[in-house]
């Protein structure tokens, strides 16, 4: 059967042109698993004053208490210089923090060293952010590829967001891709589907993620149908996903107040903290891994080691909130369902591709170069920008 190997797949980078590097904090404490750990570090920075205030802040090159910057797009947050700033918090949103671990934010650029505004300026509802992973070069275990409905914190990877404008308008894929993929399959293809296949069929590479495409209407059909059911399960949204009866994670003894020592008992399939258990916790859900690194070993760190005494991250919860442990039985779920699928995507490593659509064929049809448009942000001017001090910004 004629194939195309991965070394002549377009690159994700000419099919979803616009991309930003993802946000950089510059300070941990801005971001926590949980909205009332938040509002008191906030409370406790605006009450502490002068050097205090600034060792609290943890200044960097880009970010004082001195620093002047606007508001974020579609935030209300203040914008006076952060070392005469009083009154609450802004109150946070939620952010995907790292690979599947949502955590809340305080949403004010005062606080952050780089916020790429052009995200928070696209961020609504209708969004999908595509992420690429640590290992969607280096080739390492897991998806090269995450998507999330919220603003991505990740790094290092690059963040493509499906959709150029706010409310679903101008999908961020290269002019002429949808058409030409319709006639070579006989079909429709939507911005959505494109996603979806990129999510079924993307392969890291040396150069970065690529993505064979394939213009055999089944073989389409079946990555469609994969890479949407793949979508469904890192965004969650909608109806939450659910492992078969009898295979339902449950607490089994309850978690104690403060937890740490964390273990996983792969014949038993039980997941300990310091007594409480939770099972069962399928091999599967334990061994994913994104970027070399354990999702679940990562999550239940994040909750359960300290902080430097006397900075604002120390300030976290008294005990384990119920909330936590909601979220960490879903997260089994999800890793594990998510490993379910990877029977398909073994299959799809096979370096051919049944009538395969290169990059070569692309620029042959017109779809590719890419113009240099579509690699710039769209100009987006559907509500006005609170610059520092309260001056008006021009975007």
């Amino acid at each position: 059967m004629p194939g195309v190997t991965h070394d002549d797949a377009p690159p994700l980078a000419d099919l979803m042109p616009w991309s930003v590097a993802p946000p950089r904090l510059g300070r941990g404490w801005p971001a926590a698993p949980d909205v009332a750990s938040l509002k008191a570090r906030w409370d406790a920075l605006v009450k502490a004053e002068g050097p205090d205030r600034e060792a609290l802040f943890q200044p960097t090159r880009a970010r004082t208490p001195h620093t002047a910057v606007g508001q974020l797009p579609g935030r209300s947050g203040g914008t006076e210089r952060l070392a005469r700033a009083s009154g609450p918090c802004p109150e946070p949103v939620r952010v995907l923090h790292a690979p599947f671990d949502e955590q809340w934010l305080i949403p004010d650029q005062r606080l952050i060293d780089a916020a790429r505004p052009e995200l928070w300026r696209v961020a609504d509802e209708r969004q999908v952010f595509v992420v690429e992973t640590a290992g969607a070069a280096a080739g390492s275990p897991g998806p090269p590829l995450l998507a999330t409905s919220l603003l991505p914190l990740l790094r290092p990877g690059r963040v493509r967001p499906l959709y150029r404008r706010p409310g679903g308008a101008e999908p961020n894929l290269v002019p002429g891709l949808c058409a030409h993929l319709a006639a070579r399959l006989g079909v429709r293809v939507s911005p959505l589907d494109v996603l979806a296949w990129t999510m079924a069929a993307g392969r890291a590479a040396p150069g970065g993620p690529v993505v064979p495409l394939t213009g055999d209407a089944g073989t389409w059909a079946r990555g469609v149908e994969v890479g949407r059911r793949t979508l469904w399960l890192m965004r969650r949204d909608g109806e939450r996903p659910r492992l078969p009866g009898g295979r339902r994670p449950y607490v089994r003894a309850p978690l104690p107040s403060r937890p740490s020592a964390v273990r996983y008992d792969r014949d038993e399939e039980v997941l300990s903290l310091d007594g409480g258990r939770i099972s069962p916790v399928p091999p599967g859900a334990w061994d994913f891994e994104v970027g070399g690194v354990r999702v679940l070993e990562r999550w239940l760190a994040v909750r359960t080691e300290g902080a430097e005494p006397g900075t604002l991250a120390a300030i976290r919860p008294a005990a384990w909130p119920q909330a936590w442990t909601s979220e960490l039985l879903e997260l089994v779920t999800v890793l594990a369902l998510l490993a379910e699928l990877r029977p398909w995507r073994a299959a799809q490593a096979d370096p051919r591709m049944p009538d395969p659509i290169t990059s070569a064929e692309l620029r042959e049809a017109g779809v590719l170069p890419v113009p240099s448009s579509a690699r710039r942000p769209a100009s987006v001017l559907d509500a006005h920008e609170e610059g520092p001090e309260g001056q008006l910004a021009l975007i």
